[in-house]
């Protein structure tokens, strides 16, 4: 286990419009806004297009299932991390018959609109660049 305490800093708020792809424009906010380590702490909105993939062994490592579909759905939440200036994000959305959810792909695209809450706890200078590997050094 690695215990590492953190300052929160600013928070950020997304705005993504119908057609953009939801992962990308999460990569671009990051970019433009410098954040190094945060959480993504919350998202709603709509989607027309859905692509995670979620682990499908219990080996070490595990393998990974691709899901790719499309439909009207609303997003429950978007949550992860930041890592090292890396988005690791998950999301869960449902329509009226059906909730899915995992590991977000390029290929997620919004429908009406998404927003994405962020915060930046990059300072002071954290060692988080491998939190989401299989394998941790040392």
């Amino acid at each position: 286990m690695i215990v590492q305490e953190m300052i929160p800093g600013r928070v950020v708020m997304v705005r993504l419009d119908p057609g953009q792809d939801l992962l990308l424009g999460l990569r671009q906010a990051v970019e433009e806004t410098g954040i190094g380590h945060g959480a993504i702490l919350a998202g709603v909105g709509s989607l027309s297009a859905y692509h995670f993939h979620v682990v499908s062994t219990a080996a070490m490592p595990p393998e990974n299932a691709f899901v790719r579909g499309e439909g009207p759905f609303d997003i429950l939440t978007v949550t992860g991390a930041i890592l090292d200036g890396r988005v690791h994000a998950h999301v869960t959305f449902s329509n009226t018959e059906i909730a899915m959810g995992g590991h977000l792909e390029e290929g997620c695209t919004v429908l009406t609109f998404a927003i994405v809450t962020m915060i930046d706890t990059s300072a002071p200078a954290l060692e988080m660049a491998t939190w989401d590997h299989v394998e941790r050094p040392g």
